[in-house]
């Protein structure tokens, strides 16, 4: 029952993220969390304050307006005190710059007693680097930035 109730709330908080409310994610935070995107590119890095990840969605909302995201599985173990979900996610974006842009992401997911920890995520970083340098060529220098990272 309590890993339903764990799957329900990650389909939830992407269904939150796919409807542009990142803040639902944000107050499920623990005070000392962490947030990873993998990759050296303008969405990579590491944050660990509520402010540098509000703004790291922010970014992604710019750079990808037409963005959506479809659940296609969670996978969770673990019990109230440890718990790990697997959020696998299948990301559409329209066209960028004339291309289309889908994408693959797996999404780990740390909880401790109902709050997140640790979300560490891993797309396709060939991809999203190839839309990020269409964007940048489009004129959308955004796209090339440094990461948002912050404690």
């Amino acid at each position: 029952m309590y890993r339903a109730i764990v799957a329900r709330r990650v389909r939830s908080a992407w269904a939150h993220i796919d409807s542009r409310d990142p803040g639902f994610v944000i107050d499920q935070l623990a005070p000392g969390f962490e947030h990873s995107f993998a990759g050296d590119h303008a969405m990579g890095g590491t944050r660990r304050s509520r402010e540098s990840l509000t703004a790291w969605f922010e970014r992604v909302f710019r750079l990808f307006p037409a963005i959506r995201f479809e659940v296609r599985d969670v996978l969770v173990r673990g019990m109230p005190w440890n718990t790990r979900a697997v959020a696998l996610v299948h990301v559409r974006a329209g066209e960028v710059d004339g291309v289309p842009y889908e994408n693959e992401l797996a999404q780990t997911i740390d909880l401790r007693w109902g709050r997140i920890v640790r979300i560490h995520t891993l797309e396709d970083t060939q991809k999203l680097a190839e839309a990020l340098e269409r964007l940048d060529a489009a004129g959308v220098g955004e796209a090339v930035a440094e990461p948002i990272v912050g404690a």
